[in-house]
């Protein structure tokens, strides 16, 4: 599909997630570098770009907070701007008319949390009929515990997410290759 017909979505890459406790336990500097790449690409190559925030009504995801923008060091120009309250970008975001009034079917999914909002937002879309790229190196997520006690890093929650999309949800890309269909 053409850049036209393309949006990318930088989904809650925010300055929220830095008062989190599990914040200091990632590689900001390769995140940032590579959603930077995919972003400045895909505006480029002509694509939209659509940020999306998740916003609560208390702590640091409250708009009252202040913390509900762009993460820096990053720069993002939006062509469309949407917060969201549950995990999905579609659900109840007006997002999916966007899309459709902008002739939009092919999805480049980017942003925080690997396995939450980004794999949610993923199948979501997938189950709507868009075609999705999913470009993890362009994702980040946070060690996690599961009820047996075993700590899971962020490269086994990738895989994992990977594993769960691949071929039946999206097609996992790299930037390049992201890029490279546009």
């Amino acid at each position: 599909m053409s850049a036209p017909e393309t949006a990318l979505l930088v989904i809650d890459v925010q300055e929220s997630f830095r008062h989190r406790p599990y914040w200091g336990m990632i590689d900001l500097d390769r995140f940032s570098s590579r959603i930077q790449r995919l972003h400045d690409g895909a505006k480029k190559a002509g694509a939209k770009v659509v940020q999306i925030f998740h916003t609560e009504a208390e702590g640091p995801f409250s708009p009252a907070s202040g913390h509900v923008r762009t993460l820096e060091p990053l720069a993002v120009a939006a062509d469309a701007r949407f917060d969201k309250s549950r995990h999905s970008a579609l659900v109840g975001t007006g997002l999916d008319v966007w899309l459709t009034r902008n002739g939009i079917r092919r999805l480049i999914v980017s942003g925080i949390r690997t396995e939450q909002c980004c794999e949610t937002t993923t199948r979501h879309a997938s189950d709507l009929g868009y075609t999705v790229d999913y470009v993890t190196e362009a994702t980040l997520t946070f060690p996690m515990e599961d009820n047996e006690g075993r700590l899971w890093s962020p490269a086994e929650i990738a895989q994992r997410t990977e594993l769960v999309l691949a071929k039946r949800f999206a097609r996992i890309t790299t930037v390049e290759e992201a890029l490279a269909a546009l």
